[in-house]
């Protein structure tokens, strides 16, 4: 069901309007759409949708579409069955008007109503490519651009009620982990922990479960390995990734990694110790003023000259936010400057194929002079059971 923003405080723990943050990020936004010389965003259900109306609209093989114009008064093009659902997440308080439409009735053909004499409109990148196509179709003199260069300026820079939500929801997961004594035991499969964990991640706070990732023995050496029935056994690291998304419409992603039964494999204390002390340097040097590439080559070098460079496969870390993927993405290539309010994870990983691996992940924001950390749960290896 379609969650909208709790209408009021406490918005990410802190008192602030929902109404008044949206209508700043839509006034922002038609000021960014005016200066990259485009006359339109249109925008349909996912994140980018949410963070402009607080509406967290179904995705549907009919077309939801918002019409932002650089400059004009925005609209909300829904089917007429989804009127109720955009007016109860008070779209209409933004200053928002609803145009709806009926089953025989052409959506394209209505957003074009509402793009006259526009001749640059952009989409959002996740929009489906039906819609896409049937949007250029109903706007053959329009050039269609993307709308990511604009809203991923917008996005990745967090206002101080975002980093409040970020907090409060690295709150919610790490009580997670600090409850993985309950069910990560030796003879349990890695789904039915995975079944635990799940249920915790909404009852600690979060109102989804975005992803729960159980990595038991060699399966901790797949990065993104889900769960299995595979049965844990003793002496066995497992990895363990996990993230939801809180009422406020924010993401958390945090990776700890532990042991049951008796002591690890000989080898894994070697290279966790190089890997705890990469992420350390990493988290440590992060801040305003310093590259995204930067704060990757930190961790990727220490692992590299400890001999494990080849075991890193992945990028340091990517941002978070309404997705738990976003800009900025800390990886080799990316020379963005960061600044004050970007948020985004720092996961180091090394990864032995066919034996055993480790990541480290916390969530961290650029402050005014460094980084503060949004998850504080042991980053040493934890021995259960």
């Amino acid at each position: 069901m379609a969650q909208p923003l709790p209408p009021g405080p406490p918005f990410g723990g802190i008192v602030v309007r929902v109404s008044d943050e949206i209508r700043d990020r839509i006034r922002r936004t038609q000021r960014s759409t005016a200066a990259a010389g485009i006359d339109a965003l249109l925008v349909s259900p996912g994140a980018d949708l949410r963070y402009l109306t607080g509406y967290d609209a179904k995705p549907l093989e009919r077309l939801t579409c918002l019409v932002l114009p650089a400059d004009g008064d925005p609209v909300l093009i829904v089917p007429l069955l989804e009127r109720s659902a955009a007016k109860a997440a008070a779209v209409e308080d933004l200053g928002l008007s609803i145009a709806t439409w009926q089953e025989t009735e052409d959506p394209y053909a209505l957003t074009a109503s509402h793009l006259r004499g526009m001749t640059s409109v952009a989409v959002d990148n996740h929009m489906w490519a039906e819609k896409v196509l049937q949007l250029r179709a109903a706007l053959p003199d329009a050039e269609q651009v993307l709308a990511g260069p604009v809203l991923r300026e917008l996005r990745m820079r967090k206002t101080p009620a975002e980093v409040h939500a970020l907090r409060d929801a690295g709150a919610a997961i790490d009580r997670v982990h600090m409850r993985m004594g309950e069910w990560l035991r030796v003879g349990r499969t890695e789904r039915e922990v995975g079944a635990d964990i799940a249920g915790a991640i909404i009852d600690e706070g979060h109102v989804q479960v975005d992803f729960v990732i159980v990595g038991s023995g060699p399966h901790g050496a797949s990065p993104h390995h889900e769960v299995s029935d595979r049965v844990i056994q003793a002496g066995e690291t497992v990895v363990v990734d996990i993230g939801g998304t809180i009422a406020a419409g924010y993401c958390s992603d945090s990776t700890r990694n532990y042991v049951v039964g008796h002591h690890p494999p000989d080898d894994y204390a070697e290279y966790f110790a190089v890997l705890r002390a990469a992420q350390e340097a990493q988290c440590t040097y992060a801040r305003p003023g310093v590259t995204a590439e930067s704060v990757d080559a930190v961790g990727r070098e220490m692992i590299a000259a400890a001999g494990f460079g080849a075991a890193f496969i992945h990028r340091t870390g990517h941002g978070i936010g309404m997705e738990t993927h976003e800009d900025p993405y800390i990886v080799e290539g990316n020379d963005l400057v960061l600044e004050e309010g970007m948020a985004f994870s720092i996961e180091p990983g090394i990864y032995l194929e066919g034996r055993h691996g480790a990541r480290i992940e916390d969530i961290v924001v650029c402050t005014a002079d460094g980084a503060e950390r949004l998850n504080d749960t042991p980053r040493d290896l934890v021995t259960l059971g």
